[in-house]
């Protein structure tokens, strides 16, 4: 290969720390937005032009991370520059998509490990395929790559994680004793001193975490801010805590600004530290180029030149600065990863994101019987302190009702004071960790202390944490074998690679962006069913016609598919039905929420409510147990290459279809258009669909008889039969219920529906 090819190789690794930049920030804005955006210390805009200014002031700082690009996981004096080429390439690619893959599904994970295990995979590949070349042992191996570092980050991955959770929940769990959640009076006796613990700790992390590494510190001003850590830390208290009683004095909510305060922060630290995990790669990629191409043989010298310290240039930092910024306030990805962390630590239960699986039930299990044992041991006048000043009903009692966060300001302030504090800490001996992490798990952490995950959503949560957990172990994994196997692939294709790969990363990137932006849509689904500001009982019956006919538009067109792919033997458009009945369930489950939220306003207004209205939860679950039931048999049969139904049964089933459709039609209608209803035009169809039920399982017991249909034809059939008039019932029993239930109080409330 000529030395034109590794231009273009750097033009490419130039083009993909663009991509790099923007699918990082996407992910990593996690780590300084949740805990602003999760309290709603202030509106989105204001947050975000904060976070933007850590980001620009983080960026002028150097760090350590480039020298990791450059030398920290392989031995650049060991590789030539073709060589090295392909291990950034590989890194380059291999970053890009799993990246965005964790974006597309929310899960928040470490940029810093992803590019030190790709590193580590690439290089691992092209030492193994280098010692081979050259017919030496691969015992050798250990003089390329230093192991020791990988080894070092899984450790303090393990180690960041159990720490920050435990850490999180006994610091929230003090704070809350002495806050409670009726926080605002007891901030006036203990804020200040509060706040400047908060502040001393926020603010050491800045100077310890941030800007250890700016230009303008020198590094004996760096070794004297280490030196005298305990006298800096006595100082900004002491300072931190006078403003704070200042403004206490001012009546000015101090947990504000130390939010705020503290978002800035970590976005600076986040800047200054985990920048050059998306530039350091092209950057040494870019040095190698520089420095072959300075001597007579610029494919086969080796790169000794790597190892000496490089600065990176000020003005690509500012330019990834603004990158950053930019697809900070316009990244939807962004959005959906904060989302994930946000909603497994709300304060207030809500719809579940996230599945529940044997291993977080057996934690809750275990949980739940170590606290109840821990109970026994604690004198009940000491568990009647706890549990008056841990009274969670004082939360809802304290919060805006219309626009309530997901937690209030104390946990806020607390999960960034105790981030910083651990992130400074172990910066200060140089324990490798990931903010990613720490941010995390001192998030869940608060959240559990703060009794977030009761007993009706722990299961769920707990399930959260452990898919984001995995998710970890999963991007070293992934970015090990991903990157060893591309670095494979160019070190033998070389210019087919370098050119073909991006094409295909590309084409990845594409398909995830269309799976996302399914993703958001079925979100937006969700906020479609959400009652949450509704407070007066007229708009919440209003708005529960509308999500009854939302739902029984779907269950009408889904069927409508399901039979039509089951005539044709159509097994994947059955399979995508199939796949599409959880989002069925799940808006069933939160119709049902909403029902119980209707009849609590009604219970508040002292209106009346029908005696049959707690049957109506019964009735969507039957809906949605029909549902499921016909799509699941019909894609069975098919997906099991089954004998097809007859032209027979299919041309009843059709009759029977036609039949349903229409009465799901006419309930739709009147819920969603709110128009009166002919109940005996209705009350005729039930019948007819009935009658022709009774006549078609008449002929299917001749087809019994004459052996025309098969076993498992006929349960198929009776199964889509017998299905079919129980969703007609359940659709008539709803329009009894609603009619009787919420027509009476619309017209007491002389809201008219029709």
């Amino acid at each position: 290969m000529g030395t034109e090819l590794f231009f273009i190789a750097v033009i490419i690794l130039v083009i993909f720390a663009v991509f790099d930049l923007m699918v990082g920030i996407s992910n990593d804005a996690v780590n300084f937005l949740n805990s602003s955006i999760g309290s709603r210390v202030a509106p989105r805009h204001i947050i975000m032009i904060i976070a933007s200014l850590g980001i620009l002031a983080g960026v002028t700082f150097s760090s350590g991370m480039m020298e990791v690009a450059r030398k920290g996981i392989f031995h650049p004096g060991f590789f030539t520059m073709p060589q090295l080429m392909t291990i950034f390439l590989a890194v380059m690619f291999t970053d890009v998509i799993l990246l965005d893959l964790f974006n597309t599904f929310g899960l928040p994970t470490s940029t810093t490990v992803s590019i030190v295990f790709e590193l580590l995979g690439a290089a691992v590949a092209v030492s193994i395929l280098k010692i081979i070349q050259s017919g030496d042992n691969l015992l050798i191996l250990g003089q390329y790559i230093n192991t020791a570092k990988a080894m070092l980050i899984i450790f303090g991955i393990l180690l960041s994680v159990i720490v920050a959770f435990i850490f999180g929940g006994i610091i929230q769990f003090l704070s809350r004793l002495l806050f409670t959640f009726d926080y605002v009076k007891r901030l006036k006796r203990y804020g200040a001193l509060w706040g400047g613990i908060a502040l001393a700790s926020i603010t050491y992390f800045i100077l310890v975490k941030g800007a250890k590494g700016a230009s303008f510190i020198t590094p004996e001003n760096a070794k004297w801010i280490n030196s005298h850590a305990f006298t800096l830390l006595v100082y900004i208290f002491a300072a931190s805590a006078i403003i704070m009683q200042i403004l206490i004095f001012c009546k000015i909510n101090i947990l504000k600004p130390i939010v705020l305060i503290g978002t800035f922060a970590i976005a600076m630290s986040f800047a200054a530290n985990d920048l050059v995990n998306f530039i350091g790669v092209p950057m040494a990629g870019l040095h190698s180029y520089e420095a072959a191409m300075g001597t007579n043989s610029p494919l086969s010298v080796t790169m000794e030149a790597l190892s000496g310290k490089v600065r990176a240039e000020t003005y690509l930092l500012l330019i990834a600065g603004l990158i950053m910024v930019i697809t900070l306030w316009f990244s939807r990805k962004a959005r959906t990863v904060s989302e994930t962390e946000i909603t497994l630590a709300q304060q207030e239960e809500g719809t579940e994101r996230f599945e529940s699986f044997f291993l977080a039930r057996i934690i809750v299990r275990m949980v739940i019987g170590f606290f109840t044992n821990v109970k026994r041991l604690v004198p009940m006048p000491i568990q009647k302190i706890v549990t008056r000043r841990l009274d969670t009903s004082n939360y809802q009692a304290t919060v805006d009702k219309e626009n309530r966060p997901s937690f209030d300001l104390i946990r806020a302030s607390v999960n960034l004071m105790v981030a910083s504090a651990i992130i400074s800490y172990a910066t200060s001996y140089k324990l490798p960790l990931s903010t990613t992490y720490i941010t995390f798990m001192v998030a869940m952490g608060t959240s559990f202390a703060d009794q977030a995950w009761g007993r009706e959503s722990a299961v769920y949560r707990v399930s959260g944490v452990l898919a984001v957990i995995g998710g970890w172990f999963f991007t070293a994994f992934m970015a090990f074998t991903v990157s060893c196997l591309l670095a494979v692939l160019i070190f033998y294709a070389q210019a087919y690679a370098i050119f073909g790969l991006p094409l295909l990363v590309g084409f990845i990137v594409w398909r995830t962006h269309h799976k996302h932006k399914e993703r958001v849509k079925r979100n937006e689904d969700r906020h479609v069913f959400n009652l949450k500001k509704i407070q007066d009982a007229p708009k919440a019956i209003t708005e529960t016609f509308k999500h009854m006919a939302h739902l029984l538009k779907e269950i009408r067109e889904s069927l409508d598919r399901t039979m039509e792919a089951l005539f044709a033997q159509n097994e994947y458009g059955l399979r995508q039905e199939r796949k599409a009945v959880k989002k069925t369930q799940f808006w069933v489950n939160i119709i049902i929420a909403n029902v119980f939220k209707a009849m609590r306003l009604l219970q508040k207004d002292d209106a009346h409510i029908s005696p049959k209205y707690a049957q109506a939860t019964r009735r969507l679950q039957k809906l949605s147990d029909g549902h499921r039931d016909i799509v699941l048999r019909a894609h069975i049969h098919v997906s099991n290459h089954h004998k097809g139904l007859l032209d027979v049964q299919i041309k009843e089933l059709k009759q029977v279809k036609e039949g349903l459709l229409n009465i799901l039609l006419e309930v739709e209608n009147r819920f969603n258009q709110k128009r009166a209803l002919d109940y005996e035009a209705v009350i005729k169809k039930d019948k007819e669909l009935r009658a022709l039920s009774k006549k078609f399982n008449q002929s299917q017991i001749e087809r019994i008889t004459d052996e025309t249909s098969k076993t498992r034809l006929t349960i198929l059939f009776y199964t889509i039969v017998g299905n079919a008039m129980m969703l007609s019932k359940q659709n008539l029993k709803l329009l009894e219920i609603f009619e009787e239930s919420f027509g009476k109080v619309a017209k007491d409330e002389e809201f008219d529906l029709d």
